[in-house]
């Protein structure tokens, strides 16, 4: 989703992103750093979102200030 070379909705992002500028867009680190590995080339992410170590980290780290995570 976050990927600027293959995101079927990059366009969307960058248009929620634009309308809301408070929703933010966070690509794991860990994840993309995996990815790299597989396909032997850097990964490149979209300019609307930004880069956090471990996503699974960040969203524990929010659910200690009090944010709600919501599994569809």
């Amino acid at each position: 989703m976050l990927r600027d070379d293959t995101s079927p909705v990059k366009e969307r992002i960058k248009a929620i992103k634009q309308s809301r500028p408070e929703i933010s867009f966070k690509a794991c680190g860990n994840t993309r750093e995996n990815m790299s590995k597989v396909e032997n080339k850097e990964i490149p992410i979209i300019p609307e979102a930004t880069m956090v170590k471990s996503g699974v980290v960040r969203v524990m780290e929010l659910q200690e200030q009090g944010w709600t995570y919501v599994k569809p």
